[in-house]
């Protein structure tokens, strides 16, 4: 059998999957092993949340097939988180989606809008699926800087004018992973701008939006006047409610853009397991202690982290977002939190 799949041959190794491997073989040879690979939070969802999802999977009607778009409830529940976290009014019939991830929405929504050869701009370091969704989709993708300010702009704006096809989508995310850099309402209403000035659909990854350190909310780019006209949002419930497991994300913003993602999933799923969506709900409308919590557990740990790489924070050291200098990717939150709880910080 020819193995030479054109795909594949796209792909490098997966960075998670080929650390899980090592990590896997180490075990194997009785190595103990600090996990400081893929962010993985090791805390469990409130009570009432496992209580709900119980509760709806001892009905013997909640294991049919679901909604592939979601259910109607989980849709209007995280239309409502976004009205009282962002101000951010949202149809929850044409405006907001329930994926399998926020992973799996974009690299559906990739599949749903691209045409090979299109040209797709993402930040260069960032997430893996900002770039092969798009990859897997069959574009060609340029790399723009991760941080934001006036260099983004200006190798946003040489992209556009210089690359050969036009540049068709550009995706952001903010807090990033891996690099902690963070967004201001200023940026996305300068971004938003010159979006619609030049026909570019942006994609923002928001999963980070609870695990903020500072005084300042994460804003969200639909908070900008005329984002829905080209933007969509993903959101994710894995950090910020300990849910990552469940699969539970959203993707919501600009309608065509909501409307063309779920014509590709109603091919490719049913939706999430009905008592999983129905627990989502309870999470999103219940108490919301746990985003406190879960947001204070990382600020200490980020803290914990910077002392014990010898990086105090100072005042220009201090981490404003999920990470410290000395920490850069979402898993030193996790790992390092079952180690702080050994030690004190």
């Amino acid at each position: 059998m020819d193995d030479n799949f054109y795909r594949i041959r796209r792909l490098p190794p997966y960075v998670f999957a080929e650390v899980n491997a090592m990590k896997a073989a180490a075990r194997a040879r009785g190595e103990d092993v600090i996990d400081l690979g893929m962010g993985n939070p090791d805390g469990a969802p409130p009570k009432h949340v496992i209580d709900k999802l119980a509760e709806v999977a001892a009905k013997p009607t909640a294991h049919r097939y679901s909604a592939s778009r979601g259910i109607p409830g989980l849709r209007k529940a995280q239309a409502a988180y976004y009205q009282r976290r962002f101000n951010v009014t949202l149809d929850p019939d044409k405006e907001v989606i329930v994926c399998l991830g926020s992973k799996e929405g974009l690299a559906n929504l990739a599949q749903a809008i691209t045409a090979p050869g299109d040209v797709v701009l993402a930040p260069n370091p960032s997430y893996p699926i900002h770039s092969f969704g798009f990859i897997i989709a069959g574009a060609s993708v340029r790399s723009i800087p991760a941080a934001p300010g006036d260099d983004f702009f200006e190798r946003l704006s040489n992209a556009m004018r210089f690359t050969v096809p036009r540049p068709k989508v550009l995706v952001i995310g903010y807090p990033s992973n891996p690099t902690a850099y963070v967004a201001d309402l200023p940026f996305y209403e300068r971004l938003v701008a010159f979006a619609r000035e030049n026909d570019l659909i942006v994609i923002s990854d928001l999963a980070y939006a609870e695990i903020y350190f500072g005084d300042t909310p994460t804003p969200s780019i639909l908070q900008v006047e005329g984002a829905k006209d080209v933007a969509v949002e993903f959101t994710s419930l894995s950090k910020t409610y300990s849910m990552a497991g469940w699969r539970i994300g959203f993707a919501v913003g600009n309608a065509r853009l909501i409307d063309a993602l779920g014509r590709v999933k109603s091919y490719l799923d049913y939706g999430a397991f009905t008592p999983i969506q129905a627990a989502a709900c309870a999470a999103l409308n219940g108490p919301q202690d746990i985003i406190d919590f879960n947001r204070n557990l990382y600020r200490s740990v980020a803290m914990c982290w910077s002392k014990a790489s010898a990086a105090p924070a100072g005042p220009s050291r201090r981490p404003r977002h999920r990470c410290s200098p000395g920490c850069r990717s979402p898993s030193a939150s996790t790992i390092w939190a079952r180690w702080n709880s050994r030690r004190s910080c």
